[in-house]
């Protein structure tokens, strides 16, 4: 039988650190959290690939690295709310419940809303709480929210989503056009969101989530 503790640990120990994420808070938690009980059973042997790792058809948990750079790149508080985009079958929500203060996962997808909505209390993440909706859209209901964390790729952020941040409120997502993209952070302050580059990466884009397709002469 795998020993997926130790997979872990390698995860963090040649993934993570190296790639300078230097947040301890961000390797407890994802030495903590059973990444291998998020995928299926046949996928389970790729659930610590330096890879992103598909769920269903079009959905994927992101890879270790990009992951872990995106939250470092949020710098959550210990008293921060959530907002998780996208969270598919909960992995993001569990290791990001264990770093903020309260996590709200939302998912539009029926089957995946039912898989982390019972993963999620299976792994002690009483902290977050499962929502069904347009991942676009965010959810209005909770907001605002300190911390955005969109779960894949996106060629633009939507302003529903940008909106739902607090005063000094941060979210994080890898956009991209192409193959490769750039990991981005927006910020509002003073009431205005503005945004700075963080890092290279690519991840699957999400669906929602593409430019509008204008006309051309």
């Amino acid at each position: 039988m795998p020993d997926y503790a130790a997979q872990r640990l390698t995860m963090v120990e040649t993934q993570v650190r190296p790639n300078d994420v230097t947040d301890v808070r961000i390797h407890e938690a994802m030495r903590a959290v059973p990444r291998e009980r998020f995928v299926s059973a046949a996928n389970r042997a790729l659930a610590y690939a330096d890879a992103a790792v598909e769920l269903v058809p079009k959905r994927y948990l992101l890879e270790p690295r990009v992951f872990a750079k995106l939250m470092q790149l949020a710098e959550i508080g210990s008293t921060d709310k959530i907002l998780d985009v996208g969270c598919a079958t909960g992995y993001a929500s569990a290791v990001l419940a264990r770093i903020g203060a309260k996590v709200f996962a939302l998912e539009e997808d029926a089957d995946l809303v039912r898989v982390a909505s019972d993963m999620l209390p299976a792994v002690g993440a009483a902290n977050a709480t499962v929502v069904q909706g347009q991942l676009a859209q965010g959810h209005k209901q909770a907001a605002p929210y300190d911390v955005i964390f969109v779960n894949g790729g996106v060629e633009v952020v939507p302003d529903a989503l940008l909106n739902q941040l607090a005063e000094g409120g941060r979210l994080v997502a890898v956009v991209q056009k192409g193959p490769q993209g750039r990991a981005m952070l927006f910020v509002r302050e003073h009431g205005r969101v503005g945004s700075r580059p963080g890092f290279d990466a690519a991840a699957p884009l999400l669906a929602g989530f593409r430019e509008p397709v204008g006309f051309t002469f």
